[in-house]
């Protein structure tokens, strides 16, 4: 396997959005992946044994676009059942491809390549009986490991080249062998080292017709191991088409900003050729969120063509390490990247209009409180505030209405050009504005180490171009800390999260930034708590409890929607909290290791409990479970009282 070196190449171009060139499969009738479009696609939540079920949700989701539809096959009966399914689908008029979802069972992927267009199997649990143990292997009894698997696997090879079956795999974070753990960990490495091996299997049997996919629930390591896998397929000479998701990555708006945040800042580099978005949510609500993310990199966008730099990385793409930023009050340094709200549009400025971005003002008593997710900045461009501001709030103004009226007031700050910097007193913080895309001299910031710089671009392709501000300022050794300016002008709340979640993702993910300044025409509390939802997804700053909640598919023991809004309810007060909500076994126990708690489906009825890896309490009664659940959390000293909080 390739080393993570920091300047191994792993897209086109990382300052053009250049959609990387890979195998195309076939997939039935469904051609993915080389000039191909990106194409979308979803799992079914029904009983695969419940063929009219299965049917009639596989209908609603083709209805509503999805181009592969996926079920669960985890054992001979359900891949046997495929069939029936696939031949009323077919009765029905509906041709799109089926995927068998495989995981401990090759006899099952065996019966269901036989059937279905395409396969799905997870390297960390086709051949291994997951035991999630340490266990030391000597080289000699590794590569015995990997001769028995061989043995497990080809079969199925044979099986899939003989019907033209086409193959995922699908390595997940969260079910990593203990064979791959023992050498590399739960790493990027071992996720791309997992697949890798199941590929040169393939490839020592000729069968070139795969998929390839790397899902975590962090966005950090899915987007590493994507990239790391990418750079040594890019080495091997041979580019399988990429699958893209974030696993479990919830419902609501949480799980659409992360998806986007993850899948979106792949798409920024050109990887991926297939996506999924798993929400907590009925499978056909999943397409139109995927359609709208892809459009952002659909047709003629008003790109910057960036000049060509010979600058080396200065950063891993494959290691999360933070730029070191100059620290100013508490912007830079080891601070969490700040949120400024945008009031520049707005005239005649109230304590009430405050309460979009945190905070509420009680004119009985006089006094502010602050929400969790309180911005720490507001620009309020030429705008004159008459009123006294929360100590812990900072203004930012135009240069001309700062001179004007500000200069001598605490906590207000000008917002100046580089053409203006030299008129403000280099011991004086202030904020300055810089458009990638012009002619700018940079040096001068090495004489302003108290500016703090506002990254702002008309142009659609803000990733790169800000990735080329990192580069820049790296090569000039300028420390300033950076903000993003994020603005999009769409009118469709969802489409607006989408898209410019994807344009800071890959952003914060590399180290990039200190804060962010979202701006559009949405109202003032969505515009917030996406920020706030961007800097949670990136793992940057945590202001809220974290779920990680898988979609549910055919496996789930529970209503995962109805129980994930109970556990909500109950625990959405535990700032920093990361608790997972799975829907069986399968994946549950790998994923509860990224997550504090964990609350998974064992049985008909029955819920497991975990605190990290282990589990605490088992078979738990289901209408228990929640408050159980809260003990266990309280037993560990993580509970607070909502009114507390």
């Amino acid at each position: 396997m390739v080393e993570a070196n920091k300047n191994l190449n792993y897209c086109v171009n990382q300052f053009k959005r250049e959609r990387l060139t890979t195998v195309e499969v076939s997939i039935g009738s469904l051609k993915l992946g080389a000039t191909n479009p990106i194409r979308v696609q979803s799992m079914t939540t029904t009983d695969t044994m419940n063929t009219d079920l299965s049917v009639a949700q596989s209908i609603r989701m083709i209805d509503a676009g999805c181009e592969l539809v996926r079920l669960t096959a985890p054992s001979k009966n359900e891949a046997e059942n495929l069939k029936e399914i696939k031949s009323k689908l077919v009765e029905k008029g509906y041709s799109t491809p089926l995927v068998a979802d495989i995981h401990f069972t090759p006899n099952a992927a065996e019966i269901a390549a036989k059937v279905v267009e395409k396969v799905r199997v997870n390297p960390g649990n086709y051949a291994d009986k997951k035991k999630f143990e340490e266990i030391d292997f000597t080289e000699e009894s590794y590569q015995l490991e990997l001769k028995r698997i061989e043995e497990k696997f080809t079969p199925l090879i044979h099986i899939c080249k003989e019907n033209n079956t086409a193959m995922r795999i699908g390595t997940n974070h969260g079910s990593l062998s203990d064979r791959i753990l023992s050498k590399y960990g739960d790493t990027p490495e071992g996720m791309v080292e997992s697949a890798m091996e199941f590929i040169r299997i393939c490839e020592k049997n000729d069968f070139y017709n795969l998929v390839i996919s790397m899902k975590a629930s962090n966005t950090l390591v899915m987007v590493q191991a994507y990239r790391l896998l990418a750079a040594t397929m890019l080495q091997n000479g041979r580019c399988y088409p990429l699958h893209l998701g974030v696993t479990e990555a919830g419902d609501g708006e949480d799980g659409r900003i992360k998806s986007a945040v993850g899948i979106g800042a792949l798409l920024e580099d050109g990887l991926g050729d297939t996506i999924r978005v798993s929400l907590t949510e009925e499978p056909e609500f999943e397409m139109p969120v995927a359609r709208k993310l892809i459009e952002k990199f659909h047709g003629n966008k008003s790109n910057f063509e960036l000049p060509e730099i010979e600058i080396q990385r200065p950063y891993s793409p494959f290691h999360y390490e933070r730029r070191h930023a100059t620290e100013i009050h508490n912007i830079g340094g080891k601070h969490v990247p700040v949120v400024i709200a945008d009031f520049s549009q707005k005239t005649n400025i109230t304590p009430a209009n405050f309460y979009g971005f945190g905070y509420n003002y009680s004119v009985q008593l006089d006094k502010w409180n602050l929400q969790d997710q309180a911005a720490d900045y507001v620009f309020i461009g030429e705008n004159e505030l008459t009123f006294e501001v929360p100590g812990t709030l900072g203004v930012i103004c135009t240069f001309e209405n700062w001179k004007k009226d500000y200069s001598n007031k605490q906590g207000f700050y000008p917002l100046v050009t580089l053409n203006e910097i030299d008129q403000v007193s280099s011991k004086q913080v202030c904020f300055v504005s810089i458009d990638p895309s012009k002619q700018n001299d940079y040096t001068q910031l090495l004489n302003h180490t108290n500016a703090i710089v506002l990254l702002s671009t008309e142009y659609s392709n803000k990733t790169q171009l800000y990735r080329y501000i990192y580069f820049i300022f790296a090569n000039l050794s300028i420390n300033n800390p950076v903000i993003f300016n994020i603005k999009d002008d769409s009118k469709d709340p969802e489409s607006y999260q989408l898209n410019v979640s994807s344009s800071a993702g890959s952003l914060f993910i590399d180290g990039f930034g200190d804060g962010i300044m979202l701006v559009g025409e949405q109202p003032q509390t969505l515009i917030n708590s996406t920020a706030f939802g961007i800097l949670q997804a990136t793992r940057t700053r945590i202001s809220k409890t974290e779920y990680i909640s898988c979609p549910s598919c055919g496996r789930t023991l529970f209503d995962l929607q109805e129980t994930t809004a109970k556990i909500r309810k109950e625990t959405s007060h535990l700032k920093g909290i990361k608790i997972g909500i799975m829907g069986c076994i399968v994946n549950g126990p790998g994923e509860m290791a990224d997550a504090d708690y964990g609350y998974v489906g064992t049985g008909p009825g029955k819920i497991n409990l975990y605190k990290e890896k282990m589990v605490i309490k088992k078979n738990v009664p289901e209408d228990e479970a929640v408050h159980e659940l809260i003990e266990l959390i309280k037993e560990n000293g993580d509970w607070i009282s909502p009114k507390e909080a």
